[in-house]
């Protein structure tokens, strides 16, 4: 496979579980609501987390700003892991800890590498070369 074509899945896999999340987020908002105050953050923030979700993720599988969108992913896996699964009594939760830890981790590959060739960002001249 070429460099391109694997870039265009890793977005593509990483970008799915957002999008899939947010969606899934839709049939139950209240509930998602009342989750996110159990860990301190305001109710009133689960509708632009849920579109959060499905834009960011949709952009990054596009390959639409994707450096910036990559960044944004990878800083709400650290935060919502911290806050809703660091639980060291709890080895479930800490498994779910460390799994936004190392998705986390994909999403700061992707904001080094960028886009790849098969994006909008390729295609609108936006992508930014990588600097060493």
């Amino acid at each position: 496979m070429q460099h391109a074509s694997l870039l265009l899945l890793a977005r593509i896999l990483l970008g799915l579980l957002f999008v899939l999340a947010g969606f899934g987020k839709l049939g139950n908002v209240d509930g998602f609501a009342a989750y996110m105050a159990s860990g301190g953050i305001p109710a009133a923030l689960a509708w632009p987390v849920v579109l959060f979700e499905i834009g960011a993720g949709l952009a990054l599988i596009a390959g639409l700003q994707t450096r910036l969108v990559a960044l944004a992913l990878a800083v709400f896996c650290v935060a919502s892991g911290v806050l809703y699964h660091f639980d060291p009594a709890d080895q479930m939760q800490m498994t779910q800890l460390l799994k936004n830890l190392g998705l986390a981790g994909g999403y700061i590959a992707i904001f080094i590498s960028g886009a790849g060739a098969w994006s909008l960002d390729a295609r609108l001249g936006t992508a930014e070369p990588v600097k060493a």
